[in-house]
């Protein structure tokens, strides 16, 4: 399975320690240069940066398509946007993305989205965490400044439930 990943789900990921998950479950790991930008270059010095870079598992590409930008993405960031165009290129098996504005365009062209929780639900039910480690992460991310709405925390423990 192939999967291109916004800078995000990288980060919220590698914040809590379980950046390893995302080649554990996927046979190919994409970003976009302009993510890998975000998170590796901008990033340097930052926590995680150098875990990023070392990711031999993260294959960088970029769109082919990088200035024709169809009106549904504007208000997107560079690293959203070339997510995007690059997903309605080589069609993954999935979109990682959290931010609503670009889930919502995802959605619109559709392409098949999961999240940073969707990535944990996932890595239940091919056996890599527990479902007690992935509702344990949840705070992790929360006191690691992700930001994610009450409305999404009660889904996603109510996902691990019906488990």
């Amino acid at each position: 399975m192939r999967a291109i990943v916004n800078a995000t789900p990288l980060i919220a990921l590698a914040a809590i320690g379980r950046l390893h998950l995302l080649p554990a479950l996927f046979d190919e790991v994409i970003v976009p240069q302009a993510v890998y930008r975000e998170v590796v270059i901008a990033g340097a010095g930052k926590p995680d940066a150098d875990a990023w870079a070392a990711a031999r598992w993260l294959r960088v590409m970029s769109p082919d398509q990088d200035t024709a930008l169809d009106a549904l993405l504007l208000g997107l960031d560079a690293g959203e946007m070339a997510v995007l165009l690059l997903a309605r290129q080589i069609r993954p098996d999935w979109v990682l993305i959290d931010e609503r504005q670009a889930r919502r365009v995802a959605f619109a062209l559709g392409l098949p989205v999961k999240g940073t929780l969707g990535v944990l639900l996932s890595t239940i039910l091919t056996g890599l965490l527990s479902q007690d480690q992935a509702l344990n992460d949840l705070p992790h991310l929360l006191d690691q400044g992700i930001r994610i709405s009450p409305r999404w925390q009660d889904w996603f423990r109510s996902e691990i439930g019906a488990l």
